[in-house]
């Protein structure tokens, strides 16, 4: 297990080197190609996983299969990205951080090829679990940044590229639903897959390998495992709650094994000499108010995404939707890409300034106050691009901030590892915020020119929950301690 000291935050963003740090930094010349490079892997990978959400309903046609089957094209994804992130950053941690990021962008270009000669549910389902492994891309490109850059070009560029996971997804849908209307679904996936060779090929040229502190010891596999068991059980049973029931024995079993495997993993990580996670940097104030924050965070992300499409494809009929196309749905999401990129340097700003402690918490407040105009704001497409737009800024800041709060925390040796661990509490808290809106659309749920739809107020208590999440995340992040650890 390492025993380096995290550098403190004046050293990693306002330019002090932290002594001991054995780093190939770029020079200023480079610096702002490689951020480019690092922050295009992560919109790559962003938008892989948005890509395939405007053909789900169409893929029971499409592959002869039911709608319920159809639905692992994303789940499969879901579950891979959760399996491989923690122990993707681990691997970074011990063998370099830029091998094992080509090699999750190798997997997106597999499984992108798989989706696109797929002529099965089942070969799509393959192909999406494999593009999962791609996830670790984002958290290894921030940890990546902390070994190559110049310590004041650090805080800018951590944050453009943690927004990027937002700006992939945001300009994800309208790509897709504009290829969609043009052209075979399959040209998805060879987008998907051309994409990710140009990636990995400006990758290998652009981006140095450092020689930074690497962590000692060998994988855990057997915490890889348990951990693997505990994820895809608890995102499983979450997933399928809703159509499977909340109440049945495949659902409460899943459950239950989560819980069980995720004890028996938190007691072998504190146990063995070279744990997957070390629980003990995770327990230290900073890291663990931040990953809690980040999880209530990642339950507001949701509703952007699942409201604002629906009520923009949702027939005139209903009283409240707006009977546009999906390529209008996907173009409604645009802004709150394009501010994201805007805040993200913004954002660094602040933290350098003030704190991220600080940056975190207007980002939540400003989440809060956009979910809230949303439940009044949905009448008309400028007004969901307003929304959008200011989620978006939101999202930004925040986003800049948490990556900041967990590197100037950890030992250099692990920041793979934490910042892997951090995305995947995201993924938790929005994937839990997936299941719970689905129950309230369904609850609210009522029948309108002869086809069940959700009401307006299911729609307003999505976003109600949304603003009331980024709310207690401010109110979570009061709790960080005001000076680094």
């Amino acid at each position: 297990m390492t025993t380096e000291v995290a550098a403190p935050l004046d050293e990693l963003v306002l330019g002090v080197g932290a002594p001991g740090d054995d780093v190939d930094q770029v020079g200023p010349t480079r610096t702002g190609l490689v951020v480019g490079v690092l922050a295009l892997a992560g919109i790559a990978v962003s938008l892989m996983q948005t890509l395939v959400i405007p053909i789900v309903p169409r893929l029971p046609v499409l592959l002869d299969a039911t709608a319920s089957s159809a639905a692992w094209a994303v789940t499969a994804t879901l579950l891979a990205g959760a399996v491989v992130t923690p122990i993707a950053g681990r691997l970074g941690d011990m063998v370099g951080k830029k091998p094992v990021l080509l090699a999750s962008v190798v997997a997106m270009v597999v499984g992108s090829l798989l989706c696109a000669l797929a002529g099965s549910l089942e070969l799509l389902v393959v192909g999406r679990a494999v593009q999962g492994l791609a996830a670790g891309v984002i958290p290894l490109g921030m940890s990546l940044m902390r070994d190559v850059l110049p310590p004041q070009k650090l805080g800018p560029a951590v944050a453009l590229m943690s927004a990027s996971l937002g700006v992939g997804g945001a300009l994800g849908l309208p790509a897709a639903a504009l290829i969609v209307e043009r052209a075979s679904w399959h040209v998805l996936f060879w987008v998907a897959a051309g994409l990710g060779a140009v990636v990995f090929g400006l990758v290998l040229l652009v981006v140095p390998a450092a020689r930074a502190v690497r962590a000692r010891g060998r994988l855990d596999v057997g915490g890889a495992v348990g951990l693997s068991v505990a994820l895809v059980s608890l995102l499983l049973a979450v997933s399928k709650g809703a159509e499977w029931g909340w109440s049945s024995p495949r659902v409460l079993g899943l459950l239950v094994l989560a819980v069980v495997a995720g004890l028996v993993w938190g007691r072998w990580q504190l146990r063995t000499s070279s744990p997957l996670v070390d629980l003990r940097t995770t327990a230290r104030p900073q890291v663990l108010i931040t990953n809690v924050a980040s999880l209530v965070f990642g339950f507001s992300m949701f509703a952007m995404s699942l409201v604002v499409p629906q009520v923009v494809q949702l027939p005139a009929e209903t009283g409240f939707g707006l009977g546009r196309s999906i390529l209008v749905a996907g173009l409604v999401m645009v802004p709150s890409g394009l501010v994201m990129m805007v805040a993200a340097p913004v954002s660094a700003a602040v933290s350098r300034r003030t704190s991220p402690r600080v940056t975190l918490m207007i980002g939540a407040l400003v989440v809060a106050v956009g979910y809230a105009l949303g439940v009044f704001f949905l009448g008309s497409v400028w007004q969901l691009c307003l929304v959008t737009g200011l989620i978006g800024a939101g999202i930004g800041f925040a986003y800049g901030s948490l990556p900041q709060l967990i590197m100037s925390a950890v030992p250099v040796g692990e920041t793979s590892s934490a910042n892997g661990f951090n995305t995947l509490v995201r993924s938790i808290g929005t994937s839990v915020s997936s299941a719970v809106a689905g129950a309230v659309l369904a609850a609210s749920a009522t029948v309108v020119g002869g086809v069940s739809a959700p009401t307006l107020g299911g729609f307003q208590t999505i976003l109600v929950l949304g603003s009331a999440a980024a709310f207690v995340t401010m109110i979570i992040t009061l709790f960080l301690p005001r000076k680094v650890s």
